[in-house]
C-alpha cells in the first residue's frame, strides 16, 4: 500500500511525530468481527493483533490495556497488579470521551487524553505487532520495541487464553 493511501489519523500523526516506522494495513471492517476477523482478512496470526481496551478502576481512573487478540484480560489479576479493588471495561461513550476515538477504532497513539498504558508483557516477545491506527478497519504494523519508544508502557501479566 502506498503511503498516500494511509489514513491520516491522530495515531498516524503521533507516530510520525515520534519518528516511529509503521506499515498501514486497511481491511474491510466487520461489526463485532474483532481481532479474529482482522487477522483472517490480513492473513496474520490473531495473537499478533493487539487490542486496545479502555478500562476504569473502582475509583473511575481510566487506563489502557494492550492485549493479544486471542486472549482476554484477567481483571482480577490486573486489579491486584494495580493495587485497586476492581477494574472493568468502560462503556462506549466514556471510552470515546477519554480517547477521542470511536469503539472499534481506538488506538493507544494520539489519544485525546494520555492515559496510563498497561501492556501484556508477552507482546514484547513478538517480532511485529498489528495495532489499531485510529480508525475502524485500519491497523498499523510496528515493532514492539517501537511501541515502548512511543508510549510509556507498564508491562503486566494478565492474559487469559479462552
Amino acid at each position: 500500500m502506498a503511503r498516500q493511501d494511509c489514513p491520516i489519523t491522530q495515531a498516524i500523526r503521533f507516530l510520525r511525530g515520534k519518528k516511529i516506522e509503521s506499515k498501514p494495513h486497511l481491511y474491510s471492517y466487520e461489526e463485532h468481527g474483532g481481532t479474529h476477523h482482522a487477522a483472517n482478512v490480513l492473513n496474520i496470526e490473531e495473537h499478533s493483533v493487539i487490542k486496545t481496551l479502555v478500562m476504569e478502576t473502582d475509583e473511575f481512573h481510566a487506563l489502557i490495556v494492550l492485549m493479544h487478540g486471542d486472549c482476554n484480560v484477567s481483571t482480577k489479576q490486573l486489579a491486584r497488579e494495580l493495587r485497586v479493588k476492581r477494574v472493568g471495561p468502560c462503556n462506549e461513550a466514556t471510552a470515546q470521551r477519554y480517547t477521542g476515538y470511536k469503539v472499534g477504532g481506538i488506538s493507544p497513539f494520539g489519544m485525546r487524553k494520555q492515559l496510563p498504558v498497561y501492556a501484556e508483557s508477552s507482546i514484547f516477545i513478538a517480532e511485529r505487532i498489528y495495532i489499531n491506527g485510529g480508525k475502524k478497519g485500519f491497523l498499523v504494523e510496528i515493532s514492539p520495541k517501537d511501541l515502548e519508544k512511543a508510549l510509556h508502557v507498564t508491562k503486566v501479566n494478565v492474559a487469559i487464553r479462552p
